[in-house]
């Protein structure tokens, strides 16, 4: 059996998911702490009943969030108009840098019943989001008290996901982001375009791929590949995926699998292809380094994933935190993000301020990007595509996640 190649120094995808992005990179990825002090809340009245308290505690991923540079210090122009509007201070903190590491941080203070410190965590779909969702580990949002998401909300990327749908459509999540895992390649090395499946495992492009050494993407995206619908697909698709692949690798497909850094790897050569997210593709051409990398939704198949706000359970401030969960769905404060994040946004209105912001600005190269962005569909992703993508397979039971983990294992560092 040939081994694929697995390179310690590529740790995952970087961008979203990751806290390394050389000059003008995030300031550090900082301890998974809670932040603990007396709560303000009138439970005996329910969670969301009351006033605000003055603050929200926000975890989110690395560089997912507008930011900017003011005498040396970053601040997050979203967050202080919000402060400005409701005087509620925001305590972000970019401390996710994978879903189960930090659902392994807060799972003690949860199993205990106690406050993670957290009032808003952002947490992808996939089993780690149904897990909490069906433990009860997260709250269930007031529908009331979020009249901008009802307004300005995508019906087709926002509005009753296929995984929270009980007692009520978005009764424990409200989109923050989304993206596409599909193919990036370095056209200088690959020869022509990489825009399927097929293709991408075929052995025939002249060098290496990549594939994520994750849990979720990788295993869900090798099926498509070997022709399985994951969102319906048993453990026995599951194992034939893995064949699958293994045959392929022992046939002498080329194989590197990562953790982070594929982009540096594309553009360095060290990969001809990889899979990969959208937004890290968008993000890095629009700043012009590297260059060039070309990205596709595979004709045989994309996933479509979703980042979640969610509110913990036992959250200190879930006034605070729906206050803010719904001010971000007002297409000015999307756009906002949107402008600095580059994945597909949940606020298709959006778009229109992106385009006001490109008329407004005084330099024509900012104002040729955010039209690019406003026209790019890997931002403001068509319906009709949408609706033709996949999502990840559904994880519900202890079981069916060891049987997962089993399977896929061997190519899961």
């Amino acid at each position: 059996m040939t081994n694929p190649t697995i390179d310690p120094q590529w740790a995952r995808p970087y961008s979203r998911r990751t806290f390394l992005r050389g000059a003008g990179g995030v300031l550090g990825l900082l301890a998974l702490a809670p932040i603990l002090e007396a709560c303000s809340s009138d439970a005996s009245a329910g969670p969301f009943a009351g006033s605000p308290a003055g603050r929200v505690d926000f975890a989110n991923w690395p560089l997912y969030l507008d930011r900017s540079l003011v005498k040396g210090q970053v601040v997050r122009p979203s967050m202080q108009e919000f402060t400005r509007q409701t005087g509620i201070e925001v305590n972000y903190r970019e401390v996710i840098p994978d879903a189960d590491a930090f659902y392994g941080e807060i799972l003690p203070y949860l199993a205990a019943g106690k406050p993670t410190g957290w009032d808003i965590a952002v947490i992808t779909n996939g089993s780690t989001l149904t897990r909490m969702i069906d433990l009860g580990q997260v709250m269930e949002l007031p529908s009331d008290r979020r009249p901008n998401f009802d307004q300005y909300a995508s019906e087709t990327l926002a509005k009753n996901p296929s995984y929270d749908l009980e007692p009520f459509p978005n009764a424990h999540t409200m989109p923050w982001q989304s993206g596409i895992t599909g193919i990036a390649w370095n056209p200088d090395l690959a020869g022509s375009n990489v825009e399927t499946l097929e293709h991408f495992f075929s052995g025939d492009l002249p060098g290496k791929i990549g594939l994520f050494s994750d849990s979720v993407d990788m295993p869900n995206l090798v099926m498509l590949a070997a022709g399985i619908e994951p969102e319906t697909s048993t453990e026995a698709d599951w194992h034939k995926a893995v064949q699958w692949l293994q045959d392929r690798i022992d046939r002498g497909l080329p194989v590197t699998f990562f953790k982070q850094n594929y982009v540096n790897a594309l553009a360095n050569g060290d990969v001809v292809a990889s899979m990969a997210w959208s937004g890290d593709i968008y993000q890095e051409n629009a700043i012009g380094a590297p260059e060039g990398l070309q990205f596709a939704t595979p004709h045989d198949g994309g996933l479509l994933w979703t980042d979640n706000m969610v509110i913990p359970a036992g959250a200190l401030h879930p006034v605070d935190a729906i206050t803010l969960m719904d001010f971000v769905y007002q297409p000015a404060i999307a756009a906002m993000i949107t402008e600095f994040v580059a994945y597909v946004t949940p606020v298709p209105e959006a778009r229109n301020q992106i385009l006001a912001d490109a008329d407004a600005a005084p330099e024509p190269a900012a104002q040729e990007k955010l039209r690019a962005l406003a026209d790019s569909p890997l931002v403001f992703l068509p319906e009709e595509e949408a609706a033709a993508l996949h999502t990840y397979r559904e994880l519900k039971t202890d079981q069916e996640r060891s049987a997962w983990n089993n399977a896929f294992g061997r190519f899961i560092t």
